[in-house]
């Protein structure tokens, strides 16, 4: 006897579901099935791009540091190269190459907190987490010696760093970078195979890449869909075209290829690492800029390639110390677009697993 059933819906949230931040999936199940999603976001709203109007240039650098928390390295370059390029402003040689290898620290640090909370989701429970953490606090001391912070580090400054390097930071790094592959080796004979993880993961929230292409998706979440786009190659920022890196891609655009990609990006981070250290040159850290910065009137937009994709600074330049018109154009929250259609037809688990492969901040969503 065949029972009929009418949809329901059920929210997911708003909490912590898979996501670093306050967010709501409002789901319409048939049975176990999904058949609708709306994504549902603003809980952690803080108007940072209006106060940052308010503010002059180098007061908003803090800003950037709360977008993507994990990720505070990242956003200061950003925005710092978007106030260069209104002034004109060239950064010393040796700031570019500072400003690289914290990048590349960084996105190492984003990705083992990424793969950790992944496998978390997946089953895998918390040994893989706590290993990552692991290497990520180890990151955090370095970070920490050169600019007394950690999470929000408030490091790259217009002009260059705020800091040059102390004598006690090269060879903490060496010995870090000398020590990752070996630990990387661990994840992947740890995860790879893993029964859990592929039983989860595999063929679950399948992006196709016409459709990540169309959303405007970036970083992992579209290399994972196959398409070879990163903005360090594609559009080369401070020293990226002197350094020899590959960009990783997946074939299937599942979970289990965004995991995938974000392990392989691990040890590329590694080889630019070796290649910033060794090159790394003499010299000034940065160049002085006036406290009160004054861009000539006009607009700029700069972009990187961040942990979690492409992220840019809009700036428009009115000559006042503080900035008309402040947008920013944030990874988490375009990478967002396509869930609906990644998660339309699977179970509620299977949605939860395929939002923790996308990788947000909310931070950086509710900006």
């Amino acid at each position: 006897m065949s029972m009929r059933t009418e949809p329901f819906v059920v929210n997911v949230g708003p909490q912590h579901p898979s996501t670093h931040g306050v967010f709501r999936l409002r789901l319409t199940l048939d049975g176990e099935k999904i058949v609708d999603a709306e994504m549902v976001m603003g809980y952690l709203h803080r108007s940072m791009e209006k106060l940052a109007e308010g503010r002059t240039y180098t007061q908003n650098i803090p800003f950037t540091d709360r977008l993507d928390y994990l990720s505070a390295m990242s956003n200061n370059l950003a925005y710092c190269m978007a106030v260069e390029k209104l002034m004109g402003l060239e950064v010393p040689e040796r700031g570019q190459f500072l400003r690289v290898i914290m990048a590349e620290f960084q996105r190492i640090a984003n990705h083992a907190m990424a793969i950790g909370s992944f496998t978390m989701e997946c089953g895998v429970w918390f040994t893989p987490l706590m290993w990552m953490f692991r290497e990520r606090e180890k990151i955090l001391d370095l970070f920490e010696m050169t600019c007394g912070a950690r999470l929000t580090t408030n490091y790259v400054r217009i002009g260059g760093v705020s800091f040059d390097i102390p004598p006690e930071f090269m060879p903490a790094a060496w010995a870090l970078v000398k020590e990752l592959p070996e630990r990387i080796a661990e994840y992947e004979d740890l995860l790879l195979e893993n029964e859990i993880i592929l039983v989860r993961s595999r063929d679950v929230g399948v992006l196709p890449p016409d459709l990540a292409i169309a959303a405007s998706t970036s970083g992992p979440v579209l290399r994972g869909s196959g398409v070879m786009w990163d903005v360090r190659k594609a559009d080369p920022y401070a020293v990226y075209d002197r350094l020899d890196f590959d960009i990783p891609v997946g074939t299937r655009g599942d979970c289990y290829d965004r995991f995938l990609v974000r392990m392989e990006e691990l040890r590329q981070s590694v080889r630019i690492l070796e290649q910033a250290l060794d090159m790394l040159p003499g010299g000034p850290a940065s160049v002085q800029v006036p406290l009160a910065v004054r861009p000539p009137v006009g607009e700029a937009y700069a972009r990187i390639e961040a942990p979690k994709g492409e992220l840019g600074f809009y700036l428009v330049s009115d000559g006042s110390p503080h900035p008309q018109r402040f947008h920013i154009r944030s990874p988490s929250y375009i990478n967002l677009t396509p869930l609906r259609d990644m998660v339309v037809g699977l179970t509620i688990p299977d949605a939860i697993i395929t939002l923790g492969s996308i990788d947000i901040v909310l931070g950086e969503v509710d900006r």
